[in-house]
């Protein structure tokens, strides 16, 4: 990545309509190999992963409203080469959301996934986000830390 080994903070925006479906990017970014990605990118110094997700949302879905934005968990690359933290936040949105292409030098195409439903290959971190969600084993190489959320 050529940042001289300078800690990743990211964040992976879970973003989920009323009937369930989760919006996933097909990601064709020149030199890396293509797979199936959250909204997300990285945190801006003074951001916090729920300012951070809403941003990265609305830039690369042009999705600007949500109903309820919750970070569930913190995941962690422990076998990358430079320390990698993603914050998985659950964005919800409203049924009639969609999301347009607005960075089609990075994605192809937006399109709304049964969670039961999942496509491949997907983004290393937004499988970890994913995982998690779902209630499912973390990838081999990622640790992930749930944040309690007091209702």
């Amino acid at each position: 990545m050529g940042n001289n080994g300078q800690p990743v903070i990211g964040v992976g925006a879970i973003v989920l309509r009323p009937d369930g479906t989760v919006l996933l990017g097909y990601r064709d970014k020149h030199g890396e190999s293509p797979c199936w990605c959250l909204p997300g990118g990285h945190v801006d110094v003074g951001e916090s992963f729920e300012t951070a997700a809403i941003r990265e949302m609305a830039e690369e879905t042009g999705i600007t409203e949500w109903q309820r934005v919750q970070v569930l968990a913190i995941t962690q690359h422990l076998s990358s080469s430079v320390s990698t933290v993603t914050g998985a936040v659950l964005v919800t949105v409203k049924q009639d959301a969609e999301a347009v292409l607005l960075e089609p030098e990075v994605f192809t195409e937006w399109r709304w996934f049964s969670p039961d439903a999942l496509p491949s290959p997907l983004f290393a971190a937004s499988q970890a986000v994913l995982a998690y969600w779902l209630g499912d084993e973390s990838p081999t190489g990622w640790e992930t830390y749930p944040i309690a959320q007091a209702e």
